[in-house]
């Protein structure tokens, strides 16, 4: 058994690596008056199935992308954070006697771990945060528990070792967007006590994150993404991976592609959405959200927002985490706004810096 540093302070700059499961992404940020700078930024492609449903199966596939998306990125920064997905994670709120110190509560959760954790204590990483005063037991303080199979941190430790990067976090995806989150509130109107979803739609995986008062209530993930598009680009074009993967991004497809392809696409990005939101009211004691924020790499796809409004009632943002950063002059902006929707969980990583 082992800790994570999921819940620890950090105040020597850390880059945040993403690893999805089609590439890897990297934001180095610093602190800029009240706000962040972008100091290095980069997005290297993954070889197929290097990492499939966010379990990494190519060590030396992914340890020599991260090498590439360092070098691209320019960064002098060894240190790194990354993220295991949520399914990963068991968390739990626990009680525990307040005025424990922090060696003590380690000594005491360690002791008490194996009654919540339904796996064998010596192959678990574990950490926690206390969250304040007991709510209904006097004298006990609420403590929240994150524990994951050592395998996932491990090997991500191991990837980062072999680019020749020191890991110094292993965090949460939920915890990573929640951070991003932050930084995009104030564009929202009167965000305060507000449900807010962001629905990340990655490549082959869509994570669906309820946020009330800028906390996380409910996580939920889905098999669906971008690849199907792709994919199905590929079958009806004849084309290959990458070559359905760019004429995605930079149109010149046959016209009949928006019609056949695109739209049905997007019809099917909605059903997903209703879906994810119906698992979670049916699951909590709400019964609709405020507002949706729409990350990943499809949330940039013309009409997308437009439609989703239009089927839910909702209003719909496509998310920037960089809006209100300044940019280093060697960062390329165009790439980077184009990015940015899909930039979240590395944005949240980077910034464990200035926790």
């Amino acid at each position: 058994m082992g800790f994570l540093g999921l819940f620890e302070n950090k105040t020597k700059p850390v880059i945040g690596l993403d690893i999805s499961s089609t590439s890897v992404k990297l934001v180095e940020l610093s602190r800029h008056g009240s706000g962040f700078r972008v100091e290095s930024y980069a997005v290297k492609a993954l070889p197929p199935n290097a990492v499939v449903e966010k379990n990494i199966n190519e060590v030396t596939a992914v340890a020599e992308a991260i090498q590439l998306v360092v070098q691209q990125s320019k960064t002098k920064l060894k240190e790194a954070a990354v993220a295991v997905a949520g399914s990963a994670v068991i968390t739990k709120v626990i009680e525990m006697p307040a005025g424990l110190n922090d060696d003590a509560l380690e000594t005491q959760i360690t002791l008490e771990a194996d009654q919540y954790i339904p796996y064998p204590l010596e192959e678990v990483a574990l950490d926690f945060e206390v969250q304040g005063e007991s709510q209904t037991v006097e004298g006990q303080m609420e403590v929240l528990l994150a524990a994951c199979r050592r395998e996932h941190v491990d090997l991500r430790a191991e990837v980062l070792q072999g680019a020749g990067l020191k890991p110094k976090v292993i965090d949460v995806e939920a915890y990573t967007m929640e951070r991003s989150f932050g930084l995009i509130a104030d564009q929202l109107e009167d965000q305060e006590e507000q449900a807010v979803a962001i629905v990340d739609v990655g490549a082959t995986m869509t994570t669906l994150s309820v946020l009330v008062d800028g906390k996380t209530v409910y996580t939920r993930e889905q098999l669906f993404g971008g690849k199907q598009l792709t994919e199905e680009i590929q079958r009806r074009y004849g084309l290959s991976a990458e070559e359905a993967g760019l004429a995605k991004k930079q149109g010149g497809l046959p016209d009949d592609y928006e019609l056949e392809v695109l739209e049905p696409f997007k019809e099917a990005v909605v059903q997903q959405v209703t879906r994810s939101l119906q698992f979670f009211f049916s699951s909590s004691q709400y019964n609709d959200v405020d507002q949706i924020i729409l990350a990943g790499g499809v949330a940039s796809l013309d009409g997308l927002v437009a439609l989703i409004e239009e089927k839910l009632g909702t209003q719909t943002a496509i998310a920037n985490p960089f809006a209100n950063m300044s940019v280093a002059s060697r960062v390329n902006t165009v790439a980077l706004a184009n990015d940015a929707p899909s930039m979240m969980i590395a944005v949240g990583l980077a910034m464990r810096s200035f926790d």
